[in-house]
């Protein structure tokens, strides 16, 4: 399939696997508890190696977005917007997406991760506004 897709490596291969099974995790520092995306070996606060995964509310506040001309996603016309979250659960963490609206995002605007299947193989998480979740939330697998 033509165009981008992402290449899990080392550090970024657990994370991959969770998004494909539907859950949304950050690593969590085994010896200060500090909480980290994306995924590496070391934490930046105390320079340990040792980590595990915990889950976390796929919520977040906009910081920005850009407008994509160039279809880098399969299955993804042109122009597509891309957003830049700043996670809730981790206030030092930002993360990509598409955006899953059909208005433009706003500055600081609530938003919370759902999880898109874009073929048989691969699984990504997009944003769409907070306002526009299903109250019940066996309608959104990312609420879950």
């Amino acid at each position: 399939m033509p165009g981008y897709r992402p290449q899990p490596d080392r550090d970024s291969l657990g994370w991959w696997e969770r998004v494909a099974r539907r859950q949304f995790a950050v690593q969590e520092c085994g010896a200060c508890g500090t909480l980290r995306f994306p995924p590496r070996a070391f934490c930046a606060a105390c320079r340990t190696e040792g980590w595990n995964w915990r889950e976390v509310a796929p919520e977040g506040k906009v910081e920005s977005w850009i407008v994509n001309r160039r279809p880098f996603v399969p299955g993804l016309g042109d122009p597509y917007l891309v957003v830049m979250v700043r996670l809730t659960p981790v206030p030092g963490c930002l993360m990509y997406g598409n955006w899953r609206a059909e208005r433009p995002p706003e500055p600081g605007e609530r938003v919370r991760g759902v999880f898109t299947q874009v073929d048989e193989a691969l699984t990504v998480l997009d944003w769409m506004p907070e306002s526009f979740i299903p109250a019940r939330p066996a309608e959104n697998p990312a609420a879950g």
